[in-house]
């Protein structure tokens, strides 16, 4: 199963990749404004007196990446009650490791931003880029299981704070009304899974009207797919009995056929929904969302304070801050370092979490327009680039030691 997880992550990080480059190169070719154009073709649905209308950028950045933010709070409530989160003194070292790559990045962009309206884009170099990190430390042969499952560790943690960044600092005016109807549409959710309902399709239909009100409510609607995670339930319908030992074909086919709805019940609902999201997540939410938002034309584009605000807290504030806290928590006894992983593993993996895709590209797009966002988006690809070509480096190489 996780070296399923993990071979997942590295094939999207590829793709994810692959989709990036493709965006880029065509902003910066005669096509671009071909590629420019898609982005802004309008779409919309309407029924009866009801019509929702946006560019395709905002369809994809609103609506699939609602998904992706589904997965992201799957995968939290899981590492939270049942997973490597769950244990805390492995919490521990990645909750200080997670802190530590918030906070230095923030402050470092900070120093370089300290006046508006630069100064909007210090939650952009917060964020680790899962899939990219993962599929870099997949290059590095024979790495222990313990440094993946911390990277894992750090990375989730990580989107909860740039789940709650975007929540408290880069939501709009409130408005009471779909406010109310969202809370409403939520409690109903957690009032099924209480009432034990097993079946994901109830929890499916309140998905959309769930993101629809939050996305009137003001705060972004991505944030439904976190708040729908946490009605999914996490607890099975009924233990794992097994088979009996049928002998006659007939008898033995339709114990298999039982078997295999016994083993699906086995399966938590939050276990199955994360099963059948990740692929498409990994292998269609985010490249889309890399070729709609990595493009950007660099004629007449300056490498300015914006871009070097965000490439210095990805590729120093997040490395420095994971390993200080890092060590911090191992000095206070708040942690233990995974078996086979030294502080130089630790280092090269805070490089890995400077890789700032996905997530910071989508801040940034909350966070600014126009040739600020340019120059963020400049900053985050540049700095995510040699973060991820440091980090695999420094892994290899304290790997390489251990080994001598």
């Amino acid at each position: 199963m996780l070296e399923q997880f993990f071979q997942s992550e590295a094939k999207g990080g590829v793709l994810l990749f692959l989709a990036a480059l493709l965006a880029f190169v065509l902003a910066n070719t005669p096509w671009s404004s071909l590629y420019f154009a898609l982005r802004e073709v309008p779409a919309g649905v309407r029924l009866g007196a009801f019509g929702l209308e946006k560019p395709l950028l905002l369809w994809v950045n609103d609506l699939l990446m609602a998904l992706f933010f589904l997965l992201v709070g799957l995968e939290l409530k899981r590492e939270v009650l049942s997973g490597e989160l769950r244990e805390p003194r492995r919490a521990g070292l990645a909750l200080a490791g997670a802190l530590g790559g918030m906070a230095v990045p923030a402050l470092l962009y900070l120093g370089v931003n300290p006046g508006l309206p630069e100064a909007r884009g210090w939650g952009v170099p917060m964020a680790t880029d899962i899939a990219f990190a993962l599929g870099v430390l997949a290059l590095v042969p024979r790495v222990p299981l313990g440094l993946k499952l911390f990277l894992t560790a750090l990375a989730i943690v990580d989107d909860l704070g740039a789940v709650l960044v975007i929540a408290i600092f880069y939501t709009g005016g409130l408005e009471p009304l779909p406010l109310g109807l969202a809370a409403l549409t939520l409690g109903l959710g957690l009032l099924l899974n209480r009432m034990g309902v097993w079946h994901l399709w109830p929890y499916m239909l309140l998905g959309l009207p769930l993101w629809y009100f939050v996305l009137k409510s003001g705060l972004h609607a991505t944030l439904a797919g976190v708040l729908l995670a946490l009605a999914i339930p996490l607890r099975r319908a009924r233990p794992f009995q097994g088979a009996t030992s049928a002998q006659d074909p007939e008898d033995l086919e339709g114990e298999l056929e039982g078997l295999e709805e016994e083993v699906e019940e086995a399966q938590s609902p939050l276990h199955r929904l994360e099963h059948a999201l990740h692929p498409w997540v990994a292998y269609g939410v985010l490249p889309t969302f890399a070729f709609f938002n990595a493009g950007v034309a660099l004629t007449g584009l300056e490498f300015g304070v914006v871009a070097l605000g965000v490439a210095l807290g990805l590729l120093l504030g997040k490395p420095l801050g994971i390993l200080l806290l890092v060590w911090l928590a191992l000095r206070l006894r708040l942690g233990v370092l995974p078996e086979g992983v030294d502080l130089k593993g630790i280092l090269g993996v805070g490089f890995l979490a400077g890789i700032g895709f996905t997530m910071a590209l989508f801040i940034a797009g909350l966070a600014f327009e126009g040739d600020l966002l340019d120059q963020a988006k400049v900053g985050v690809m540049a700095a995510s680039l040699l973060a991820g070509l440091l980090g695999f480096t420094l892994v290899r190489a304290s790997l390489d030691r251990g080994r001598a």
